[in-house]
């Protein structure tokens, strides 16, 4: 991508960088009291059927990934023009989806300065290896990546990890503001959560909360992953990164039907996002749209996004991702464990 079409590209969404108060509003009210409603009646519910509590809380799932969105626009500054409510209003969702708000801001926009850099990867981001890291590692490393990128272990452990352990502790370099926040977060989780088990019961919150974020944490980990993970995904060594390139062409565009869009908050237009993150989900469709070439993105859909799953290594040569599989039979020729 020439410099002058990526700067004409940059400006292009420049107009759509833009909050407006009505429409934060409104999302507010569809989102957060559509959630809290879900959890509301599906306490009471448990007196009459857990099952229905059950169905509530999964229900429940897809408000809080939308509400995470709205907690993902407050980290960018881009839900309200005025900091101090988005701070307040980030602080808020971050306790209703678990998630302390200084600590992935901070985790959260070092994933967009170095998103597709080969040579700053790791912070807010998925492990991922090169074929060249595979082999350079011990059996030991090895080991851990393959438990790693298994299925299982990533949509299933891992949204319990992540909103039990990972989220609860920060980094040894986060400042002392974002450990103060994070701890705040975690008494404030313990204080009301604790209350609701100690009036109404482990049997009540477990049939509410646990299928809400539970859900919610894996429609969460898998919107992440397959929008970094397609086989011609861009990464680069830093010499070689450009932003603009891993804004297009390592983020993907996450073609959903109209339903699953909205509860996802338009987060899949996940290209737009990474090209300039002040814009807020509610124009991410609309700068998609009405900038033509930001329609030549990576285009997947439900049934292509699966074959992500398969995804394991990249290959820095081809600028391919690979299977195991493709490894053992055309870079090793070892046999799959």
């Amino acid at each position: 991508m020439e410099r002058d079409k990526k700067l004409m590209l940059r400006k292009a969404v420049k107009p759509y960088e833009k909050s407006e108060f009505q429409l934060s509003i409104i999302q507010i009210f569809n989102t957060l009291v559509p959630y809290l409603l879900c959890i509301i009646l599906g306490m009471f519910a448990y007196q009459v059927s857990p099952l229905i509590s059950i169905a509530l809380g999964v229900v429940g799932a897809f408000f809080l990934v939308r509400s995470f969105i709205i907690f993902h626009d407050c980290c960018h500054g881009s839900f309200f023009k005025n900091k101090k409510w988005n701070d307040r209003l980030g602080n808020f969702t971050g306790f209703l989806t678990l998630f302390p708000y200084q600590q992935w801001r901070r985790e959260h926009n070092i994933h967009h300065a170095t998103s597709g850099n080969l040579d700053k990867k790791g912070v807010g981001d998925i492990w991922m290896m090169t074929i060249e890291e595979y082999e350079a590692a011990d059996k030991k490393t090895q080991l851990a990546y393959r438990i790693y990128r298994n299925p299982f272990v990533m949509f299933v452990i891992g949204p319990i990890y992540l909103l039990l352990v990972s989220n609860r502790f920060n980094r040894k370099d986060a400042r002392q503001k974002e450990k103060i926040n994070t701890w705040l977060h975690n008494i404030a989780i313990v204080v009301v959560y604790g209350a609701i088990i100690y009036f109404f019961g482990f049997g009540m919150f477990a049939a509410v909360f646990i299928p809400v974020m539970f859900i919610g944490g894996m429609l969460g980990i898998w919107m992440f992953y397959i929008q970094h993970t397609f086989e011609e995904s861009y990464f680069e060594e830093n010499s070689e990164w450009d932003y603009v390139k891993a804004a297009v062409e390592g983020s993907s565009y996450y073609k959903l039907p109209k339903l699953l869009q909205w509860l996802t908050g338009n987060i899949g237009f996940h290209h737009v996002h990474h090209l300039s993150p002040r814009i807020p989900n509610y124009y991410l469709e609309k700068a998609h749209e009405e900038t033509p070439p930001l329609q030549h993105a990576t285009t997947i859909t439900l049934k292509t996004s699966l074959e992500s799953i398969r995804y394991k290594l990249y290959d820095e040569k081809k600028k391919v991702f690979i299977t195991f599989k493709e490894y053992y039979q055309n870079y090793a020729n070892k046999k799959v464990i």
